[in-house]
């Protein structure tokens, strides 16, 4: 069975680095495409990032461009999220989870299996 567990959040000052991990098993990583997304406190859930399984083409959201950074290592079936130069308003419970349509276009109907979570909080 297709199973995603991420690791890696924590508190962090703004300004800082962390990279999260998504751990997959049940498939191998050029099967699907593997996005992450971010849910905060009473805002909606938000794409963040998505890696291709074909060529490995990257997208991300315009919040994140520049500072985040997707890969994937298909040895380990692991995808990974470098984030730097975190802010504030990058708090929350961040998601890897399958993109059964392997679009990557980061719209929640297309991604079918969704990790537990990690919870990534930037503050002073």
């Amino acid at each position: 069975q297709v199973q995603l567990v991420e690791s890696g959040g924590g508190l962090v000052q703004p300004g800082g680095s962390l990279r999260l991990s998504c751990a997959a098993s049940g498939f191998t990583l050029d099967y699907y495409a593997i996005g992450w997304f971010r849910q905060a406190p009473g805002k909606e859930r938000e794409g963040v990032s998505c890696i291709s399984s074909s060529d490995g083409s990257t997208y991300y959201a315009d919040s994140v461009k520049g500072r985040f950074t997707i890969s994937r290592d298909n040895a380990k079936n692991t995808v990974y999220l470098q984030m730097n130069s975190l802010k504030p308003e990058d708090t929350a419970v961040y998601y890897c989870a399958t993109d059964d349509k392997r679009l990557c276009l980061l719209l929640g109907a297309d991604f079918g299996s969704w990790g537990q979570g990690t919870q990534v909080t930037v503050s002073s």
